[in-house]
């Protein structure tokens, strides 16, 4: 199969069309002009955001804490720097992983921000079911296709937090998309709605959210929170490395981003090659690759996980596809298979531990599946 001879994003990948040179339209940005308009219209936002006096009411934002890096780094900055008052609001994914929850830990020891947590497992691993186990994609498919199971994953519980903002009257919700997500993830509350009815049909998202969304859709636009996506402003300066480390050193982060937060990583994993022959990772791999290639002297990397320049891209994506597939099928050893994730992730740059925490994830990965009632065929 053809492949972009700048990122190395395949020919059949969703919504990647190559030109006659070999290049493919997320490097020439030929589908830029839709996401220039949400660019612009996040970037008004959050000036607007910035320039806001304080809410008449309790909070001035409410802002989505997931206990990863980028979230925690903003956090202690709306709050210790910046003065706002916040509702952090955690939506407690079934999914999320052991140092989700330390990491929380953390930030409620030394950030004095109001934090309140929200559930509502069986209506989330019911969407999941949904997802997984619908039938093959249509192909070609579009951009972020392959990442469906985790973008509706993250847009459940966006709308959670929109239905708590607006019940609480809170004007602004703050989400902490790297800048590269923030180009792609829609920011009008009311569309996000919409967009959650095209893809799961009225009689399923009614019963997801007991009717409640439709709240949103007649609501006022002046009664509606807006939201804000704080790295927008610092787009140009976005490093994964410096966030890490500047945490790491006040005490706020004690895992590794490459760790990843979310149980079902190895299943994300599983849907990218069971349908578009691809790793989840592989648009930030892609990424990586067009930004090394294009700034010969240094790279930036736009996305939260960063790759080593050595990297052959090719040989880990084939290697970890084998054991996906291989595990998913209950095939093959169990130790030669934690062998070689353990050395796939080293090779992506993780440390011992945490590609040893991983590989672990990936080994559980059946049971996981069993137990969410996903079918892995």
């Amino acid at each position: 199969m053809t492949s972009c001879t700048v990122c190395s994003l395949q020919e059949g990948h969703p919504g990647v069309v190559l030109d006659a040179q070999g290049v493919c339209n997320l490097c020439t940005m030929n589908f830029a002009e839709e996401l220039l308009d949400n660019y612009r219209y996040t970037s008004e936002v959050f000036a607007e955001f910035q320039q806001a006096p304080p809410a008449a009411g309790e909070f001035d934002c409410l802002f989505m804490y997931s206990g990863g890096k980028d979230s925690t780094y903003m956090l202690d900055k709306f709050v210790n720097e910046y003065g706002r008052r916040v509702l952090a609001y955690t939506f407690d994914v079934p999914f999320e992983s052991v140092h989700a929850a330390q990491n929380i830990a953390l930030a409620k020891e030394k950030i004095p921000a109001t934090f309140v947590v929200d559930s509502d497992d069986d209506n989330i691993k019911a969407m999941m079911r949904e997802v997984f186990n619908r039938p093959a994609p249509k192909k070609p498919g579009s951009y972020l296709d392959e990442k469906l199971p985790c973008v509706s994953c993250r847009t459940f519980f966006v709308l959670r937090a929109i239905l708590t903002a607006h019940r609480r009257k809170i004007p602004y919700i703050a989400l902490c998309a790297d800048p590269q997500q923030i180009l792609t993830m829609e920011s009008n509350v009311r569309e996000i709605v919409r967009g959650f009815y095209r893809t799961f049909g009225e009689r399923l998202t009614d019963t997801l959210f007991a009717g409640a969304l439709e709240d949103i859709l007649f609501a006022d636009d002046a009664d509606l929170p807006k939201i804000v996506f704080p790295f927008i402003a610092t787009r140009h300066e976005y490093d994964p490395d410096t966030i890490v480390a500047e945490l790491q050193a006040k005490g706020l982060y004690q895992s590794s981003p490459m760790e990843t937060h979310c149980t079902l990583f190895p299943l994300l994993n599983y849907y990218s090659y069971k349908n578009w022959d691809c790793m989840f990772y592989k648009l930030n791999a892609a990424s990586h690759v067009r930004a090394v290639k294009r700034n010969a002297g240094h790279e930036r990397n736009t996305f939260s996980i960063k790759f080593p320049r050595s990297l052959d891209l090719a040989d880990v994506e084939r290697r970890l596809g084998e054991v996906v597939l291989s595990l998913a099928a209950d095939e093959g050893d169990r130790a030669d298979h934690e062998r070689t994730l353990i050395d796939l992730f080293q090779r992506m740059d993780a440390s011992e531990d945490a590609a040893r925490f991983v590989a672990g994830s990936f080994l559980e990965m059946r049971a996981v599946a069993a137990d969410l009632g996903i079918e892995l065929n």
